[in-house]
């Protein structure tokens, strides 16, 4: 692989909407995917993307949704920073050809259907049916791939960032190691400027909505760097995930809620009016802490998602996704309700930045749910991640286009050093790692949490963190060896962060202190340059 003047590690909607944007302005890209290009959780995302377009809506009523969502702890400025460019990004996917629904029964061209899903006072979700990832992602990653300034590196995993530590204003980014994963062979690529596309770390959880590689690579890899990250504790539980045991974790997404479908008990009673006024449009926190707390109760496996009150067309027509796929494990939407159950779904807690995307390393940037930009607080308003992806990429293009012809040539990195590692005999071990890792985080450190599980957690994420890294420093890499070397610090820093706030707030409740403080903080934890 050529260096480049910008590396992007990640193909998601942040990845692939930042690489296009640089491209379109002539700089030279290299786009990271560690399978194909249109890979990733921007994929999988059904419901759909948030932005102000309707004359009944406004900037300060998307702002105050959000604010409300995020439990107090939102920076307000970043809030609004992103929701005011919310249509423009429409805009400029619309330009790039992405095939959003229109109004029923009017052409395309015509106004953008707008859904609503839970937390939000208005419709504004603009979506592509049930699957506005899969519209967003295979249209991006088809330009991508296309672009002559856009070279595209799949089935390559990133190791570590190369930084230098010693430049005269402070930690720098000069590029960054890759595993070629057909080869097995580790590549040092130097580049002006990094950016962290990654996703979140849900992966570090036994049932979570997101792709197996939602393993928190760039968290960690920030992290080991000297980033700041901060509000890890904040993991949002997704409250609707399909419950069937032929089948991987498949979202139910929000916007049924939003076009009328009723949460209920197996006798049929409702139960969301017990916990919110809001009852199903409530905010996720609040859904997945009261379905967790019924199925606690009732000592139940699930709980019913019904929309058979709406006529079948009506489902077909809006949620053909979700329809075929529950029709071919035998249930009927249209006829019958969907069994439910929360699942780990959004990372609101990241890499610190400021508005422009930068990290706190030179030439690092963060976007998309790998970052802390103060957007989500302590718990994420529907339909603002993909948002937040868009909105951010542009802010860093135009950063990064302004600054690229003063920085320095990297210099060419240190090669590899694989000359002491062997083959590994026992993968046992990783995939054993792996399993009790994710098994105790959904046990002690899940939607309800106490400090004495949080202190169990600790003490075993640390013991599995000391044999995961003498693991990696005497084996060869793969895939599933950086991945869980990834997930045991975004375990460690979730734990960590989860014991440092003394109240509950947003996605963090601890029956400890079931209480909110007057005045919240950030969690921000401080990594070692």
């Amino acid at each position: 692989m050529r260096d480049t003047e910008v590396l992007i590690i990640g193909s998601g909607a942040a990845g692939l909407s930042l690489a296009l944007r640089l491209a379109q302005q002539g700089h030279q890209v290299s786009v990271v995917s560690k399978s194909t290009l249109s890979s990733g959780s921007t994929l999988w995302a059904q419901g759909g993307i948030s932005a102000v377009l309707d004359a009944d809506d406004s900037i300060e009523n998307h702002v105050q949704d959000t604010l409300t969502a995020g439990g107090g702890l939102c920076n307000e400025q970043a809030v609004r920073f992103t929701v005011e460019r919310g249509p423009e990004c429409i805009q400029w996917l619309i330009e790039q050809n992405v095939a959003f629904t229109h109004e029923e029964g009017e052409l395309r061209g015509s106004a953008l259907h707008l859904t609503r899903e839970g937390g939000h006072s208005h419709r504004r979700v603009v979506h592509a049916a049930d699957a506005t990832g899969h519209a967003v992602e295979t249209t991006l990653a088809s330009l991508a791939a296309a672009h002559p300034n856009i070279h595209v590196r799949e089935n390559s995993i990133a190791v570590d960032l190369i930084v230098d530590r010693h430049d005269a204003d402070g930690a720098r980014v000069l590029g960054a190691y890759l595993l070629d994963i057909p080869r097995g062979r580790v590549e040092a690529v130097s580049a002006k400027s990094v950016a962290l596309c990654t996703g979140g770390a849900n992966q570090v959880y036994l049932y979570s909505t997101n792709p197996h590689g939602a393993s928190g690579d760039g968290i960690a890899m920030a992290w080991r760097a000297g980033c700041r990250v901060a509000n890890m504790e904040f993991m949002q539980f997704h409250p609707t995930c399909l419950y069937h045991p032929e089948t991987r974790s498949f979202l139910i997404s929000e916007a049924l809620r939003g076009e009328g479908a009723l949460l209920r008990l197996p006798s049929g009673e409702r139960f969301m009016p017990r916990f919110d006024p809001r009852a199903e449009l409530a905010p996720r926190d609040i859904v997945a802490r009261a379905i967790d707390h019924e199925m606690k109760r009732l000592g139940i496996a699930h709980v019913n998602l019904d929309i058979t009150d709406k006529p079948a067309e009506f489902i077909t027509t809006h949620f053909p996704s979700i329809h075929a796929h529950c029709l071919a494990l035998g249930i009927d939407i249209t006829r019958e309700p969907i069994p439910v159950v929360p699942s780990a779904h959004f990372t609101c807690g990241g890499v610190v930045t400021d508005l422009r995307a930068r990290t706190d390393v030179e030439g690092l940037y963060a976007i998309g749910e790998v970052a802390c930009t103060g957007l989500h607080g302590a718990n994420r308003l529907a339909s603002n991640s993909l948002l937040e992806c868009l909105v951010f990429a542009e802010a860093a293009a135009q950063d990064i286009h302004a600054r690229l012809p003063s920085l320095p040539a990297p210099g060419t990195p240190r090669p590899w050093d694989a000359s002491r590692v062997t083959d590994s005999d026992e993968d046992v071990v990783v995939s054993h790692n792996w399993l009790e890792l994710r098994r105790f985080m959904w046990d002690y450190v899940g939607i309800v949490r106490t400090n004495k599980r949080l202190q169990r957690a600790l003490h075993r994420v640390q013991l599995l963190k000391a044999e995961i890294q003498e693991y990696y420093g005497n084996y060869r890499l793969t895939p599933d060896l950086l991945e869980l070397r990834n997930l045991v610090v975004c375990a460690e820093l979730i734990v960590r962060s989860a014991l440092t706030r003394k109240e509950s707030r947003g996605l963090h409740y601890t029956l400890d202190y079931p209480q909110k403080l007057a005045a919240p903080e950030p969690t921000i934890l401080v990594g070692k340059a």
